[in-house]
């Protein structure tokens, strides 16, 4: 592939997937869809195979007028998150539009000639679900209006790229994270109240959980829209689960050695979930990629970034 577009391009993932394109000498252009204003803007690196693409997530439809020439892949990564996760109403209707925005992503990506639709899922579309691991073929059944919409959504954008001709990689995320994720993500908050000598407490947190530093997950995107063709579901993890206060210890031990932990200080929230880990073999299968960065490594590099 030789011209890429992705949306959410200042996000976690979409500029780690733009640092990824950038290693590709194939690649001649990569235009990176922002919101109109933001000050993010200044996270895509400065190559002159990068073009920045002005449009808010509401106006995709006009993506074909504002780049004006085929491209080969489509990843279309924005999906506005509300301010908290609590799901009333009104923030129940803000997380449906973003039915409209993967299907005007979708009408785009047909009329600029892409030959590959790879949109960003979810593991909240599982629900809760005792699985060991999730794969693609674990029977979807989300509790949440976040988890509901995200498999809705994917399904649509299967169903649409069929029709226009495409085929569709929908990519369900796990648990992320890395530089730009948000502040009050539990890695980045742990690390800020470790660095300020802060008490951190959590549940007793002996949940399994999935973590995949944010340059292995876009690379998991690039090579997907790479390599595969059709319509297909992907996990996207580490493949490997670990206790969640494992996760939390390797951090403290990290930024904090000998700070102790508040384990237990909070109560478990009602039906929690608590085994969280992708089967990613189909992945690995279809695409040949497989993680890099182990969680020590990655935390090495946040802190780094942290005192940056």
């Amino acid at each position: 592939m030789k011209k890429i577009i992705i949306t959410g391009a200042t996000s976690m993932i979409g500029t780690a997937l733009i640092n990824a394109a950038l290693q590709d000498q194939d690649i001649q252009k990569i235009y990176a869809v922002v919101r109109p204003h933001t000050e993010n803007v200044l996270r895509i690196p400065s190559d002159p195979r990068i073009e920045i693409i002005p449009c808010d997530v509401d106006n995709y439809d006009e993506l074909p007028d504002l780049i004006a020439t085929s491209c080969d892949v489509f990843y279309h990564l924005a999906w506005p998150r509300t301010a908290t996760y609590e799901e009333g109403y009104e923030d129940i209707l803000l997380k449906c539009k973003n039915m409209q925005t993967i299907m005007k992503a979708v009408n785009a990506a047909s009329v600029m000639e892409c030959s590959k639709f790879v949109g960003a899922g979810s593991q909240s579309e599982y629900g809760l679900n005792d699985a060991a691991k999730l794969s693609p073929k674990t029977f979807c059944s989300p509790v949440r209006a976040d988890g509901i919409i995200h498999l809705a959504a994917g399904q649509l954008a299967q169903i649409l790229s069929s029709k226009l001709g495409m085929s569709c990689i929908w990519m369900r995320i796990f648990s992320i994270y890395g530089k730009y994720d948000r502040k009050n993500s539990l890695i980045s908050s742990t690390i800020t109240k470790l660095l300020n000598g802060e008490h951190c407490s959590f549940t007793p947190a002996w949940q399994l959980w999935d973590f995949l530093e944010a340059r292995d997950a876009a690379r998991a995107f690039y090579m997907a829209g790479e390599k595969v063709s059709g319509n297909h579901i992907y996990c996207l993890g580490s493949g490997t689960a670990r206790p969640l206060r494992e996760y939390i210890e390797i951090i403290r031990d990290i930024v904090a050695p000998g700070m102790e932990l508040g384990f237990g200080e909070i109560p478990y929230p009602p039906e929690p979930v608590m085994n969280l880990c992708a089967d990613i073999t189909n992945l690995q299968q279809d695409a040949g990629w497989f993680p890099t960065i182990t969680f020590e490594q990655g935390i090495d590099a946040l802190v780094e970034d942290f005192h940056g």
